[in-house]
């Protein structure tokens, strides 16, 4: 079963960037991110395709950007510009199964 372990997370000011990872064993499939903030449910961030295709929530767009190295298998998200409603456990996410998760928070 594939394992990820994701990682670079960390607090910041509003307006701040952080790059997370996410090592993962193996993935053939649709990587993504999610993040859950507290009280509320887990929700869909940015996703990458084999093919390099990509989608993003609309409340990240222009900010955030995932990109993938498969030979190294590693998973990334930039996120720049970031609000205090980014902050969140960020996981990532290869066919159901999750990370332990990475804290950002953001604040203003």
């Amino acid at each position: 079963q594939v394992q990820l372990v994701e990682s670079g997370g960390g607090s910041v000011q509003a307006g701040g960037s952080l790059r997370l990872s996410c090592a993962y064993t193996d993935c053939t499939y649709t990587m993504r991110w999610f993040r859950q903030a507290p009280g509320k449910e887990r929700e869909f961030v940015s996703s990458i395709v084999r093919d390099g295709r990509t989608t993003y929530t609309e409340s990240v767009k222009g900010r955030f950007a995932i990109s993938q190295d498969n030979t190294k298998k590693m998973l990334y998200l930039q996120m720049n510009s970031l609000k205090p409603e980014d902050t969140a456990t960020y996981y990532c996410d290869c066919f159901g199964v999750w990370g332990q998760g990475t804290q950002v928070t953001v604040s203003s």
